[in-house]
């Protein structure tokens, strides 16, 4: 097809873009290979091929800026991904634990409706924004201690810590290692309780079986570009049930009542026959709100990314599997330093990092050894927030802790991760290793 044709056919022209976007990744996307003198070896990172760039391009010729036709698939394939009914994207894994809790507020779930006063049994350790949702809306989060080997919440503490006052468990799969969700699961079925897994770090892991998220009655997961896939800002809310997925859509979107799609009108029927409130009836249901809401959506274009990176999705899982296979396995020696990660019983993780905690009697210090790796272009992270207690701005806030929390001390203190996205290799991983376990002989030595 000549120039000239290609003037005149939007179609033969589109193609003929999304080509030169495949010519263009080839020429400035592909990474290098290792260089251990060199390259860093971060903790996470963007893994991407011309496939998500052509379908990022192809949205925006679209030109369609809020969530459209990519949005719809996504949230389709997603929804089948992880075995639920619904998928809703929102603007982060952020706001999706905050549209998630907050929908448990809605006065539309009458006597099991969360108000505020009420308490929320939360991990010690973790993410902040695990634990902000109940803060925002008035609650009281109750704080429980951690598993040492696997970092996840401990069960028999959550059951100590269920009062009259529990109406909830908000509880994240800390780096992708799903927490015991068989017992918690059972102690919200016996006392009544809402759960929300806190997915965000953990796509693609299984528990029983089953996909974490799809045990409780809502799932959250996020899409920044440190996670198992990424659309660069996103995040999802995912449920089976049809109630908790109508009244989340409406927190998204500002609290309206209305359910219909970005330039859909009148999908109830009855758009001016509605008599909600103290409104007059007929009242334009578009305008008409039932929650205190929010604008969280997300565009076509990051859904685009996203519903690309979904043909990557298992791949990604597999390479994050084997990594930490890779690490586990080399690292093994330095047992009498380091405690080394393990999986919960009776679960398969998609890993987000590689956890490690320094031992009590080490010839060294958590912050000794990071920095040393620091120095050495490997990326490193604490567990996030550590003691969640202890961070500044928890200060003068109403919250109860379960307990002790020795172990959420000892993580604050002495664990830190390291990187197996799918982004490294085993040259990368080679070179990380090897330097751990140099620095952790020097020292043994000295």
């Amino acid at each position: 097809m000549d120039i000239q044709t290609h003037r005149t056919d939007p179609a033969a022209l589109r193609e003929e873009i999304l080509e030169l976007v495949a010519q263009y990744h080839a020429l400035k996307h592909v990474p290098g290979p290792f260089d251990p003198a060199r390259s860093p070896v971060p903790v996470s990172g963007r893994v991407y091929e011309a496939s998500d760039m052509q379908m990022l391009v192809d949205s925006a010729l679209d030109f369609w800026l809020t969530a459209g036709r990519f949005n719809d698939a996504f949230e389709q394939r997603l929804a089948d991904s992880i075995g639920v009914k619904h998928a809703m994207t929102v603007n982060s894994g952020s706001s999706a634990n905050l549209v998630a809790f907050t929908a448990l507020t809605s006065p539309k779930l009458k006597s099991r409706q969360l108000k505020e006063g009420d308490e929320v049994i939360t991990a010690a350790t973790g993410f902040p924004t695990t634990v902000n949702p109940t803060l925002h809306n008035g609650m009281v989060p109750v704080f429980v201690d951690m598993i040492p080997d696997t970092y996840n919440i401990d069960p028999d503490r959550v059951a100590a810590a269920i009062t009259p006052k529990t109406k909830a468990i908000m509880v994240a799969h800390t780096l992708g290692n799903p927490f015991d969700i068989a017992p918690i699961k059972d102690l919200c079925d016996r006392h009544g309780l809402f759960l929300i897994e806190d997915c965000c770090d953990a796509l693609g892991a299984t528990y029983d079986g089953k996909h974490v998220g799809t045990f409780g009655d809502l799932g959250t997961v996020s899409f920044y570009p440190a996670h198992h896939i990424t659309m660069g800002e996103g995040g999802a809310v995912f449920t089976n049930d049809d109630f908790l997925d109508r009244i989340a859509e409406s927190f998204r979107d500002w609290g309206r009542d209305c359910f219909c799609g970005p330039g859909v009108d009148n999908t109830c029927g009855k758009r001016f026959k509605w008599k909600l409130g103290q409104l007059p009836k007929g009242y334009d249901h578009k305008y008409t709100y039932s929650h205190l809401g929010y604008n969280l959506k997300i565009t076509d274009m990051q859904a685009a990314v996203g519903l690309a990176q979904m043909d990557h999705l298992d791949g990604f899982v597999a390479a994050r599997r084997r990594n930490f296979a890779f690490l586990k396995a080399r690292l093994a020696g330095l047992q009498e330093f380091l405690l080394l990660p393990e999986a919960t019983p009776n679960s398969e993780p998609s890993w987000f990092g590689f956890p490690m905690t320094v031992k009590d009697g080490a010839p060294f210090e958590r912050d000794e050894l990071v920095q040393h790796l620091n120095r050495h272009r490997i990326g490193t992270r604490l567990l996030f927030g550590g003691n969640l207690v202890r961070q500044p701005y928890m200060l003068g806030r109403n919250f109860r802790i379960e307990g002790t929390l020795d172990n959420a001390e000892k993580i604050m203190t002495s664990t830190f991760w390291v990187g197996l996205y799918p982004g490294l290799d085993e040259p990368a991983l080679s070179y990380m290793v090897d330097v751990i376990e140099d620095f952790c002989r020097a020292r043994s030595r000295s």
